[in-house]
């Protein structure tokens, strides 16, 4: 059951991309509410999918990285096309392939170590693993959902878009960051809390913590540009696409390429 969730987001997934994609290269307008309907489908067979695992698991499962990013991805399909109408098209060519990659990646590229469940070892045995990781992917999602609004306005600005696109998605994604900024913020204080409990030290500038700390500052730079010094518009997308970036370093780069508590140690 779990392969064929597992492969039926993947080609659900492929097939929303290759829609959007037919509806912007050959501007097919039926093509967009195929696109949207396979991403739908991929979004609730991801759902089952989780649902799955939990009763694998017996508990919500987030000690797995695979699962994590399954969260990570409906949560962003979500956040992103609640804002939007139905008939824009520009998003899902842009969100599509985005949330394609990282079900690829979960799926086919990580190691079966880090696929399959395991029991959850005692620093992980916690209250605290439903607040802080919870609110953590949430954060994640968010932020990630703001950046690639942002990379769809510096891909837009010089085209004929409409300025009240462009205003749409400059918004949208002041937005997205403007939530996710707080949560990332508990999330980290939740996170040294736990850290005391578990290793007793709030901080020990392991290498997520401080890729961590480096998002919180990058998204903080942002925020406070956006608002003191009304940086909108062409300036504040690129920030916002510099922290897509820092992002990925922080959830995927520090985990599998840097030695500390949070790391998986792939290539170790």
């Amino acid at each position: 059951m779990e392969n064929f969730l597992n492969n039926g987001s993947f080609f659900l997934l492929l097939c929303s991309m290759a829609f959007y994609w037919i509806r912007a290269f050959f501007n097919l307008s039926f093509f967009s509410f195929l696109g949207k309907i396979a991403i739908i489908g991929g979004n609730l067979t991801m759902f089952f999918l989780l649902f799955f695992r939990g009763i694998q698991e017996n508990h919500f499962p987030l000690s797995n990285l695979a699962t994590k990013k399954t969260i990570i991805i409906l949560t962003a399909i979500h956040l992103i096309y609640s804002k939007f109408k139905f008939s824009d098209f520009i998003i899902g060519t842009i969100l599509a392939p985005t949330a394609l990659f990282l079900n690829a990646f979960a799926s086919f590229q990580l190691p079966e170590s880090l696929q399959k469940f395991s029991p959850l070892i005692p620093a992980l045995q916690s209250n605290w693993l439903m607040m802080h990781v919870t609110v953590m992917l949430l954060s994640y999602a968010t932020l990630i959902s703001g950046s690639i609004l942002s990379i769809a306005f510096l891909f837009l600005f010089k085209s004929s878009t409409t300025n009240v696109l462009l205003n749409q998605l400059d918004q949208l994604s002041f937005r997205s960051i403007g939530i996710g900024f707080p949560l990332l913020t508990i999330g980290i204080l939740s996170g040294s809390v736990w850290a005391n409990e578990a290793w007793g030290s709030y901080w020990s500038w392991d290498p997520k913590e401080t890729w961590s700390l480096v998002t919180w500052m990058v998204f903080a730079i942002y925020l406070h540009l956006r608002l003191t010094q009304k940086w909108d518009g062409y300036k504040s997308a690129i920030l916002g696409t510099v922290g897509f970036f820092v992002i990925w370093i922080c959830f995927l780069g520090v985990n599998f390429l840097a030695k500390g508590l949070h790391s998986y140690g792939w290539f170790h």
